[in-house]
């Protein structure tokens, strides 16, 4: 990947453009920023969590290309090109995406703190598998770490959204 670099009152920038949530982004960042610190910080999509900071919890999980990814672990100008979707990105401004609306409706959710996440990686399961069995579940929330729920709710969320 080909990067425009340039520098501003001695800081190095990198210019980065991608889509997020369907809206171009094109901005200057420093080469070490996190990209969930541009999420975050810059473009106020503060749904993204952070949490451990180190890519095992899951909090941060987005969308790149289609693909779950956790935003702690890659730099902002690595979204070059790239389609984001955070979970800003699920619903439209009138209706929650109907994965949101199965966390709702199964109690998949207690803190909240880590359900963006979880959301995010359930959206990536059910758009490869949109009829996991509870092992598929189970596993395509691994990464993704709850400590208030058990996980009995959360997984009956993603089987309430696949049957929908």
């Amino acid at each position: 990947m080909e990067a425009n670099h340039q520098t501003a009152g001695g800081t190095e920038t990198v210019s980065v453009s991608f889509l997020l949530n369907g809206e171009h982004i094109q901005l200057n960042v420093s080469p070490v920023m996190r990209a969930v610190d541009l999420i975050r910080g810059e473009l106020d999509q503060t749904g993204t969590k952070i949490s451990c900071g180190i890519g095992r919890c899951g909090a941060c999980s987005i969308l790149v290309n289609g693909k779950l990814a956790v935003s702690c672990l890659l730099l902002a100008y690595q979204l070059e090109g790239a389609s984001v979707i955070t979970i800003e990105g699920l619903s439209d401004q009138d209706e929650v995406h109907p994965i949101q609306k199965a966390f709702l409706e199964e109690g998949g959710f207690q803190c909240g703190y880590c359900t963006p996440g979880m959301v995010m990686a359930a959206k990536c399961l059910l758009d490869s598998n949109p009829e996991p069995d509870r092992q598929a579940i189970q596993e395509a929330l691994s990464g993704n770490l709850c400590r208030c729920t058990g996980y009995g709710g959360i997984i009956r969320s993603v089987q309430c959204a696949s049957s929908k």
